[in-house]
């Protein structure tokens, strides 16, 4: 096994200045590392699994569990067990928060418990919550696939503001290249979204492949539109109504299957739009606590907005009550999310 990711210097810099404060010295220096180090573990365990197949097993949502999901979850929660600030956890395939066990046999059962990875700031705790493979079902072709990860302020997210709690988030992708995006908005700084490159060549380093990733309204040429859920457009008027506005319109389709590499095409054109919304009969898959919130806090710290496409309100505007709520997402440029309002609910501005 490769050892830990080495941040370069225009990384550990991009971090420092994302988060200058010492209250967040664990998030800058132990966290985000940790975790982004997980993603090139990842991707190395990956391209060592030729064969994908059932684990035999069923998270507590009933989904089956693949072998690539069970390993991902492992190395994640291995990467935790690295961070003593991380107190809680809880993933898509064991979605109940529990105490993070670290390296030294600690686990934080007591809210008392100090965190020895910063002096100026013995409350620095976070809770982490994360989709350990998302896009398993389109692994088996060799598809881009990702991990999709969110940090927390605190011992819970439940009963607690996205907004005002989520404080940073990942987007792991597994492809050709292995590449994660990052998106950093703690209360009083300043919102900060960048892409790093990692490689896993038996030394695993972490660079600095985009500083600043941004999303922006003035498009020339070119316009990306991502439907998911298409099977929906049969039963909702408003939904076969806008995709047939894309398609009038000569939008150029980009859509795999996977979340995550829809996205990441999002991030790296610097505009589109990924619509899924859902129907009494076409129900929501997307859970808000692994996937929307961290989803939507990198679009928003990028220029970007994600919505519910029940009702147009913003994905982190709503307190998450349970692990398993769902919901729609569009998400994307801001004059995309306008036209997708107005089409699926009537909204304007």
């Amino acid at each position: 096994m490769a050892p830990p990711a080495a941040a370069s210097a225009d990384l550990l810099g991009l971090l420092e200045a994302a988060l200058p404060q010492d209250s967040r010295q664990a998030l800058r220096s132990s966290v985000l590392p940790a975790l982004l180090d997980a993603v090139a573990a990842i991707a190395q365990t990956l391209r060592g699994y030729h064969s994908v197949s059932a684990a035999g097993t069923a998270n507590p949502f009933g989904d089956d569990q693949l072998n690539v999901d069970v390993a991902a979850e492992n190395l994640i929660r291995d990467a935790l067990a690295r961070c003593p600030s991380v107190v809680t956890a809880t993933s898509e395939e064991d979605p109940v928060e529990k105490p993070v066990q670290h390296l030294n046999g600690a686990s934080h059962d007591s809210p008392e418990q100090p965190s020895p990875e910063s002096s100026s700031s013995s409350s620095e705790t976070y809770t982490v919550a994360f989709d350990p493979l998302d896009g398993s079902s389109i692994i088996a072709p060799n598809w881009t696939v990702g991990s999709i990860v969110g940090i927390w302020d605190g011992r819970s997210s439940l009963g607690q503001s996205p907004r005002e709690k989520q404080v940073a988030s990942i987007l792991g992708f597994f492809g050709p290249r292995t590449t994660a995006v990052v998106a950093v908005r703690v209360p009083g700084g300043e919102p900060s979204c960048f892409e790093v490159g990692l490689t896993d060549d038996g030394v695993r380093t972490c660079q600095v492949v985009r500083s600043q990733v941004r999303l922006t309204n003035s498009i020339d040429g070119v316009r990306y539109f991502a439907p998911a859920n298409l099977r929906a457009a049969a039963e909702s008027p408003q939904y076969m109504a806008l995709v047939s506005h894309y398609i009038q319109s000569k939008y150029t389709l980009r859509y795999s299957g996977g979340l995550v590499p829809d996205l990441g095409h999002i991030l790296v054109k610097g505009h589109g739009i990924y619509v899924s919304p859902t129907t009494e009969a076409s129900k929501a898959k997307l859970r808000r606590l692994f996937e929307l919130c961290p989803v939507a806090l990198v679009m928003e710290c990028a220029g970007g907005a994600a919505i519910d496409t029940a009702d147009g309100v913003d994905i982190l505007q709503r307190p998450l009550e349970n692990a398993d709520e769902r919901g729609g997402l569009a998400c994307g440029n801001l004059e995309e999310i306008e036209v997708a309002k107005k089409m699926l609910l009537g909204i304007s501005k």
